[in-house]
């Protein structure tokens, strides 16, 4: 799931965007009937409808996603293009596209047909304590040198002060609906925004809040939702310390885990964890609960530290 930024004017609240096709069971039937009929014949259900894309179960091993609204449609096909090539080198799961579905039906994008991976959102099911390896883990293997034509994203892995107008107005609603927003959260909003740059770089999933992974038995099990990933700094990721762990010992030791990195980078990171917390939370209070726990949950374990 992809918090993408408001569309409308300065001031106005956006919370999950509407859905801009219909979707259902019986055009995704219809789709692969069409264009995959070898799989038509499986069981089909709907399970997720995120912000950008619906979810369909295909089978006990398959499943098919769907983007709801055109931006969406842009994010899947990047996730089309590069994720098998990102996939071999990752120690946990992603849902790298098995079959490609081209407009038809009257649906007007492509879609993708995939692996089913097993586990729970992180928001429903938190990561045990000593998952903070297996994170850091995950985020070092991704965070290597990107080619020129990595996805560009004008949201994700750029500097903060880019953002600062879009979280400032977000930051400013959040404080006067909660008490999230603490003399903490907003010192490490201004020590982020100060922070010079300091790390060429590299590939970044650039969406790695707790709705986009997912925990099977406490354990990591894969990470989802790829169509944020760009080429750019690493800190938007490393936020996903703060979005995932479950407290202040595990943070720590993720970011001991992933190894020497300089502390700007680090101040950036809780940087990018309040504009996450912020972003959901500022959403969620619109009309999805589910979200603004989330949000809320992030802003708290950065008053926590480390």
């Amino acid at each position: 799931m992809s918090i993408e930024e408001p569309m409308s004017v300065a001031g106005t609240k956006q919370g999950v965007p509407n859905a801009e096709v219909e979707i259902d069971v019986a055009l995704v039937h219809t789709l692969l009937a069409e264009q995959h009929p070898d799989l038509a014949d499986l069981s089909l259900r709907l399970v997720e409808t995120g912000w950008d894309n619906v979810m369909l179960r295909l089978g006990d091993e398959l499943a098919v996603r769907l983007p709801r609204r055109a931006l969406a449609a842009t994010l899947i096909e990047h996730e089309q293009r590069w994720l098998s090539e990102l996939a071999p080198h990752l120690p946990l799961p992603v849902p790298v596209p098995l079959r490609i579905g081209l407009p038809g039906a009257g649906y007007p994008w492509r879609w993708s047909v995939l692996r089913w991976l097993e586990g729970t959102a992180a928001d429903l099911a938190l990561p045990n304590a000593d998952q903070g390896p297996a994170l850091a883990g995950f985020l070092q293997a991704l965070h290597q040198p990107a080619p020129a034509d990595a996805p560009p994203n004008p949201v994700r892995g750029i500097p903060l002060q880019e953002r600062l107008p879009a979280i400032s107005e977000r930051l400013q609603r959040v404080a006067c609906l909660t008490d999230c927003i603490t003399p903490a959260v907003r010192a490490c909003w201004e020590q982020a925004l100060s922070a010079p740059i300091d790390a060429d770089p590299t590939w970044l999933h650039g969406d790695l809040h707790s709705r986009n992974v997912l925990v099977q038995d406490g354990a990591l099990s894969a990470v989802i939702d790829w169509g944020d990933m760009t080429r750019g700094d690493r800190a938007t990721d490393l936020a996903a310390i703060w979005t995932l762990l479950p407290d202040s010992t595990s943070r720590a030791t993720a970011i001991q885990a992933y190894g020497p990195t300089p502390e700007a980078t680090w101040q950036r990171a809780r940087g990018w964890a309040v504009a996450f917390g912020v972003m959901l939370l500022d959403s969620g209070l619109v009309n999805d609960p589910r979200l603004a726990k989330a949000g809320e949950i992030t802003l708290r374990r950065i008053t926590e530290g480390p």
